[in-house]
This record gives C-alpha cells, sequence and structure tokens, in this order.
C-alpha cells in the first residue's frame, strides 16, 4: 500500500507540472511531510512524443519520396480516420489543423464535453497550457528590441528579491535557470493530502495571486545553478509576466492582446484569469485510472495557477497564425526570430533541443531541416504547434481527455497521438 500511494504521488506531481517538454525534476514533496525530499525524474511524454514523430514521419517520407514531392498532402481521409481513432481510443474531442502554402486541411472528432452530445468542431477553443510560454517570449523579445533590458539582464534589476542574483532573462527564457516549476508545489501544499487526486483537484479553484507563485517559487528546492543545464520550470515564465507587467505598467493580457494577438490576426485567443468556459469550447477533463475516480471534469481550475505560464485559450487557426506570424517578421525582427529558433540545450539526455520559448524537433519534409513550435499539457488538455521556418508549412492540434496515469502507474497511455502526428507532419510534405 505503502508503495501504491508512493507511486501515485509522484504520478500526480508528473502530471501537475504542466507540460515540462521531457522531465519534471524534484517532485517527491507531493509525499513528503517538509516538502524538500528530492525525487527520481519523472519523464514527461508530450515533447518526447513529438520528436519521436518527426523522426518517424521522417523515416516514411525518406522511404517514399512521393510524400516529399506533395502528391499525398495534405491526405485529408486518412487525417480524418486518425481522429476518429483517437477519440474511439479514449480522448474526448480532437481538433487538428494543417497548413500548406495556399492549402489546408482540418477537423475534429469527439464531443466537447465529456458527458455531452455537442460535437467537438475544428474552430473550437481549447487551453493550450505551455504553448503560451512562446507568445510570452515573443512579448519579452519585443522588450529588449525596444532596449529596455537585454537577454543578460538579471531578474534582481527588474525585480529584487524574486529571485537569486545572477539569474536572467535568458536563462529564463531557455529554462537554463536551475528554478522549480513551482505550480506544483502550489497545488500540492494547498491540497489536505498531496497524494490523491481528488483532494489536489478539490483545491484547484483557488485563485492564485504573484505572491503565491513567489513564496512557492522561493520555498520549493531548487534543481540546480543558473546557467548549469536545461530544467523546465513554469516558475520562471511567471517571473517573466511579472517582469513584464513591472516595466510597462499594463497587465500581462493587454500586452497578448495588443502586442501577439491582434497583428497575429488571433481572434478566438484569450488569457483567463477566472475559472469557467463560455461559447464553443472543448472542455478539460483527466483521467486518472480506477484506482480512484477515472474521470474528473475540470472547468472549476483557476488559470492563475499558470499565468504567463499557461493560462492562454486558443483555437488550432490561431496558433497556426502566432507561429506563421513569430517566423515571418509580423511580431519581431528576423534577427530577433532567429535568436529565437537558435537551440541553448544541445545534446543533454531527456532535453529538447530548445531555444527562447521555442524548441525544434526534425523537418520530415527537409533532410537536415526543422520544425519549430512547442507543446503544452494542461491537467486535461494536449496541444501541439509547430511551423516550417519560412512560416509555410503549419501543424496544430489540440486534444481533450488527459491520462494523468502513464507513463508513472501504467505501461499503456490511453490512448496515442503519434499516428494523427506522423501523418499531419507527412501532410505537410
Amino acid at each position: 500500500m505503502e508503495r501504491t500511494t508512493r507511486r501515485a504521488a509522484l504520478a500526480l506531481s508528473a502530471a501537475l507540472a504542466l507540460a515540462a517538454p521531457l522531465v519534471v525534476a524534484g517532485s517527491a514533496h507531493a509525499a513528503s511531510t517538509d516538502r524538500t525530499t528530492p525525487a527520481a525524474d519523472v519523464p514527461d511524454t508530450v515533447s518526447a512524443m513529438v520528436a519521436d514523430a518527426a523522426r518517424q514521419a521522417q523515416r516514411e517520407v525518406a522511404t517514399n519520396r512521393t510524400l516529399a514531392r506533395g502528391a499525398q498532402a495534405p491526405a485529408g481521409a486518412a487525417l480524418d480516420a486518425a481522429l476518429d481513432d483517437l477519440v474511439a481510443d479514449g480522448a474526448i474531442a480532437v481538433t487538428a489543423r494543417v497548413e500548406k502554402g495556399a492549402r489546408t486541411w482540418s477537423g475534429a472528432a469527439g464531443t466537447r464535453e465529456r458527458e455531452g452530445r455537442a460535437k467537438a468542431r475544428s474552430y473550437d477553443r481549447f487551453r493550450v497550457a505551455s504553448n503560451t510560454k512562446p507568445m510570452i517570449a515573443t512579448l519579452v523579445m519585443q522588450e529588449v528590441e525596444k532596449g529596455t533590458w537585454t537577454l543578460d539582464t538579471p531578474v534582481e534589476e527588474v525585480l529584487p528579491g524574486v529571485m537569486p542574483a545572477g539569474v536572467t532573462i535568458e536563462q529564463l527564457l531557455s529554462h537554463r535557470s536551475g528554478a522549480p516549476t513551482a505550480t506544483d508545489w502550489i497545488l500540492m501544499s494547498r491540497a489536505a493530502d498531496p497524494s490523491s487526486f481528488t483532494s489536489v483537484f478539490s483545491v484547484m479553484g483557488q485563485e492564485v495571486t504573484d505572491a503565491d507563485h513567489i513564496e512557492a517559487l522561493q520555498s520549493a528546492p531548487w534543481v540546480g545553478e543558473p546557467g548549469a543545464k536545461y530544467s523546465y520550470s513554469n516558475a520562471g515564465y511567471v517571473v517573466l509576466g511579472m517582469m513584464l507587467e513591472e516595466v510597462t505598467g499594463r497587465s500581462v493580457e493587454h500586452l497578448l492582446e495588443r502586442r501577439v494577438f491582434a497583428p497575429a490576426r488571433m481572434w478566438q485567443s484569450a488569457y483567463p484569469d477566472d475559472p469557467g468556459v463560455r461559447g464553443p469550447f472543448l472542455h478539460e477533463s483527466a483521467y486518472t485510472g480506477p484506482a480512484e475516480a477515472g474521470w474528473y471534469d475540470l472547468d472549476h481550475w483557476d488559470p492563475s495557477l499558470f499565468a504567463a505560464a499557461g493560462a492562454v485559450t486558443s483555437t488550432t487557426e490561431d496558433l497556426a497564425d502566432f507561429t506563421e506570424a513569430l517566423v515571418t517578421g509580423r511580431l519581431v525582427d528576423a534577427e530577433t526570430t532567429a535568436d529565437m529558433l537558435e537551440p541553448r540545450t544541445v545534446g543533454q539526455a531527456d532535453a529538447p533541443e530548445y531555444g527562447l520559448g521555442v524548441y525544434r524537433v526534425p523537418d520530415p519534409c527537409v533532410p537536415g531541416g526543422w520544425l519549430y513550435g512547442h507543446d503544452g499539457a494542461s491537467f486535461g488538455t494536449i496541444s501541439i504547434n509547430l511551423t516550417s521556418p519560412d512560416g509555410a508549412r503549419q501543424v496544430s492540434v489540440g486534444i481533450t481527455g488527459r491520462d494523468l496515469v502513464y507513463p508513472a502507474l501504467t505501461d499503456e497511455p490511453l490512448y496515442d497521438p503519434s499516428e494523427l502526428l506522423v501523418g499531419m507532419m507527412q501532410a505537410t510534405c
């Protein structure tokens, strides 16, 4: 029983770390009375899955050059079938989009709510979680272009006392600050039983203030020295949001609306700070396995927990519009874009090739080339968004019904989006 409880706690803590692209560290405080005991790293499957799908698509394209010549792009019927298969396997809803120049395929399957009848549509909104991070990074780089600060500007210079001396903006953007992810710490510290999904989910509706984020950042154990290595941190991006508000005098919501959403023509995107959803929306639900209640519906949770690390809601079309605008110079200069895309972490085990708010995976269509973007994994939603460096080819996906117990407690995921991703990437060739 003790071992089962311990594994459940680790699974829960890893799930709560919000789209750490490959690894979540320092999570055992979920089952520790002093919340300081380090745990074994628990790999996150989302970005690893994206990279694996890209490599698989690359191999298949290499052995079937008709794909590379675009003879089957976009393969709408096959992609429609892959959407249906995902829902049949256990996803609640999926919406996906492929853009190749002037050609577009989009589709959806499943229902907007777990027990609802309204069908999911390709234009439905969903929580994009850590796909918020490239948008925050864009705002930060806009400030760098204006001369407000440089990438070497210390956090201490803008927000005294929030982080140790020496932590820089570039380290926060590239997840090389050594800061804990901290959002999981907040939930665990509030829950009566941090090893129980039911207990943790019960406090998700509570508001999280800037002071709460700072307290968690300063209480949770740091995972490394600044600049030493890649270690994913939601707290780092929450602090970047605070820094933006400090120097501009505007809220992150205002900055995103005026300086990202509008110029990128993201008309269905928002930065909510209150629980609840309205209109055509894919509602979040989490699968926790038979050991607990199975499924939990999560409309009650408060996005202030993630703030600048992952509160944005959007659509697959808007996500594609964002990455296209980013790489084609509508949001930042070409030189700045190149700086954002250049990875700061290469060759580190269990870490993506991560730049400034963006990571890269192999481009199946261009030998030696790359696709750039991000993924996100909120409590009940997975999102993926990738672009070619010229913005001509886009892949964007939103899936609701997140499996929170794989791989920590089960050997098989509830569903596997790989087939869909491979087909979508091939369809851009």
